[in-house]
């Protein structure tokens, strides 16, 4: 199938499916005229990296697991692991920092709304 197939069929456009080529996520076989073709395997893995994408990961995490997506292995199954679990990590990390800004904003908020009451008794 052409790139346009692909697209359809996964719902990325275009545009992101060659970015996902320029990043090493998705490799396309070339017609003689330089056109894109994919198979099977690719929706697959265009599917499997849009969860990736909505799972948090950048595309140069999710490059590095690209082996143990092409060709599955215990070894790369376990490295994929350690990518993730960093991932999580840092999903963690920024979700501990969002809490605290917004406890900081609850609090000003807090301070405002104190001023207001305040100032409408005077």
């Amino acid at each position: 199938m052409r790139i346009g197939e692909l697209a359809v069929r996964t719902g990325v456009s275009r545009r992101s499916l060659r970015y996902y080529e320029d990043q090493g996520l998705l490799v396309s076989a070339r017609s003689p005229s330089g056109q894109r073709h994919y198979d099977e395997e690719h929706v697959r893995r265009v599917l499997l990296i849009r969860s990736f994408l909505a799972a948090g990961m950048s595309s140069g995490t999710i490059a590095e697991m690209v082996p143990c997506m092409a060709e599955p292995s215990r070894g790369r199954a376990e490295r994929a692991l350690v990518l993730m679990g960093d991932e999580r990590e840092r999903l963690c990390s920024a979700l501990d920092g969002l809490a605290a800004a917004l406890r900081e904003l609850d609090r000003l908020i807090e301070v405002n709304r104190r001023y207001l009451a305040a100032d409408e008794q005077s």
